[in-house]
């Protein structure tokens, strides 16, 4: 296991980011451990069954990631991934009710020049 201090992570995470390719790192704060970094490839952790799709999924939810990308990430082609996140209630457009009426309201324009 290797470590990295805060100040150490914060001025150059390239470095503990290549050493988490290679072992755990862990992040001292105060000289208390902090944090646990661990290389998703390097720990085979990435290719497990599910682990791809639960991190995307998550990633998307929480607005970290497109649909695109999370589908992507996923290894899913889009529609499928749009599914899949349906099916657990995530909604795939966000929007206020004020930005559909203005979509509504830009549609009806767009209608009436047509």
């Amino acid at each position: 296991m290797k470590t990295v201090n805060v100040s150490g992570l914060k001025n150059n995470p390239s470095e503990a980011l290549r050493m988490a390719h290679e072992d755990l790192v862990l992040v001292m704060n105060r000289n208390e451990p902090d944090a646990l970094m661990i290389g998703l490839k390097s720990a085979k952790i990435i290719g497990m069954p599910g682990v791809r799709k639960a991190l995307a999924t998550a990633l998307f939810k929480d607005g970290e990631l497109s649909l695109a990308r999370s589908a992507k990430l996923a290894d899913m082609p889009l529609a499928n991934f749009i599914a899949h996140v349906s099916r657990l209630g995530i909604p795939v457009i966000n929007q206020t009710a004020e930005e559909v009426q203005d979509d509504m309201d830009t549609l009806e324009q767009w209608l009436k020049q047509a």
